[in-house]
């Protein structure tokens, strides 16, 4: 480790800067009333080290996950600085700056190419899209599984790898595992890299990866029931075949290279179109069907390029809706899956860039210069996106009169308002939201039950006073 710090010191130290400059505002944000009230502020597990309360952290799912490691956190930081943000705000930030070392490593590991890993690691750290995952306490769970997945990768992906780094490979897994059931995608990942970029047998592969796929078949048993015990967010898919929930995720799954290509209009919650969209249904499949023949054509020439598609797809796979979530749509399920994209788009625009100098022999004496340019227009850009977009997760009434901007017809964005509201005292005004939304939620029994809950609670508030 210290070897391979002293290596990469100064991409290192760009990378830890690059993190701080970012998200050092969020150490001075509050918490938000979207699931921190759940994981923090209701959560009496982490109040105390009690042994019943240590296994039910162990046993038992929170706000519809089961994260004990996760939890674990919760539990030891309330214990350094009980109710006060900034101290969970800045877990956050240290957990995504040593993703983004790992993300530099594994990927000059992969591709032995530097300036590839490093901007990668650097649009990790600085993209848009990753506000949601760091800016907010609630998504620590993102973040923590992927630093133990990330370094699983790291062990699995070795060239001459071990038995030594299996085993470590797998230790990491679990640990992942523990914090989000994103990971169980992991082994097949590994069939993947085994046989496209190592070249082992496919049945040698499989073999080695027995124990974690028990270890995520496991995972899964526990965490499906988990998932659809509480219900909320958007919930219009909830009920539809997996063939019209695979047709509407080919829509979705370009609609997530739109944001990474063009970062805009980010929001807390999406409401994608599941009616009336056939013919982009169509269209998405003929053109992820390109996709796949050039990926399939590569795997021989470039497999690195083909394992990488691979991942982007595989690593969507757990929030795709095959087994029912809440929403089909968030900006923290890129939080892994932007990493082979940022990885192809640059190694594309590398390749290219090299072709165009070697048959225009001029642009060799400034291409260092321009390269440098270029890569800090990129950061630029996104990091300007960043610090721009970052203040809506400051507090609840930035974040939800930002969502009421971009869904204003969207019940559970003015039923959040109306909250919010409510807890800054402002009653009357949060009393107006919900009778107003109430008759948007008469066919969704669950949501509306819940206002009417809110609503009465107003009133025997006002009441007593």
């Amino acid at each position: 480790m210290l070897r391979w710090l002293h290596e990469v010191r100064w991409l290192a130290v760009g990378l830890v800067l690059a993190t701080l400059l970012v998200y050092a505002p969020t150490f001075n944000f509050d918490f938000l009333n979207w699931d921190d009230v759940w994981y923090i502020h209701r959560n009496e597990l982490i109040r105390s080290w009690h042994p019943a309360n240590l296994y039910a952290i162990m046993t038992q799912p929170v706000a519809r996950n089961f994260a004990p490691l996760t939890i674990g956190t919760f539990l030891v930081e309330h214990s350094l600085w009980q109710l006060w943000p900034g101290g969970y705000h800045v877990t956050n930030v240290l957990i995504h700056m040593v993703n983004a070392l790992l993300v530099l490593q594994l990927l000059r590991q992969l591709t032995r190419n530097d300036w590839l890993a490093w901007m990668v690691a650097v649009l990790f750290v600085v993209h848009p899209v990753q506000v949601e995952s760091v800016a907010w306490i609630s998504s620590r769970k993102t973040l923590l599984s992927a630093t133990f997945l990330l370094a699983s990768c790291i062990c699995w992906f070795k060239p001459q790898r071990s038995g030594r780094d299996e085993a470590w490979g797998i230790g990491w897994l679990i640990l992942s595992l523990l914090c989000k059931a994103a990971g169980v995608v992991l082994p097949v990942i590994v069939v993947a890299y085994d046989v496209l970029v190592a070249k082992k047998k496919i049945s040698e592969s499989i073999a080695r990866q027995v124990v974690p796929l028990f270890c995520c078949v496991m995972l899964i048993l526990t965490t499906m029931n988990a998932q659809v015990t509480v219900i909320g967010g958007l919930r219009n898919h909830i009920g539809m075949s997996k063939w019209r929930i695979l047709a509407i995720d080919l829509t979705l799954l370009w609609r997530y290279v739109g944001i990474l290509v063009f970062p805009h209009d980010l929001c807390v919650l999406y409401d994608p179109p599941v009616e009336g969209i056939a013919l982009m249904i169509v269209l998405a499949a003929v053109a992820w069907g390109a996709v796949g023949w050039m990926l399939w054509r590569l795997r021989k020439t470039h497999p690195l390029v083909t394992f990488a598609g691979i991942c982007w797809l595989l690593l969507f796979l757990p929030v795709l809706n095959l087994f029912p979530l809440t929403t089909l749509m968030n900006d923290r399920y890129l939080y892994l899956p932007c990493i082979p994209f940022f990885a192809l788009a640059l190694g594309g625009v590398q390749t290219i860039w090299r072709w165009t100098v070697e048959r225009v022999p001029r642009l060799t004496t400034g291409q260092n210069l321009l390269a440098a340019g270029t890569s800090a227009l990129v950061i630029g850009l996104s990091t300007a996106g960043t610090l721009n977009y970052l203040p809506v997760w400051k507090e609840p009434l930035a974040l939800w009169s930002y969502a009421r901007q971009q869904l204003p017809d969207e019940p559970l964005v003015q039923k959040q308002w109306a909250l919010t509201l409510r807890d800054l005292g402002r009653t009357d005004e949060a009393r107006e939201v919900l009778l107003k939304t109430l008759p948007l939620v008469e066919t969704d029994e669950p949501q509306k039950k819940s206002i009417e809950a809110i609503l009465q609670g107003l009133d025997e508030n006002r009441d007593g006073a």
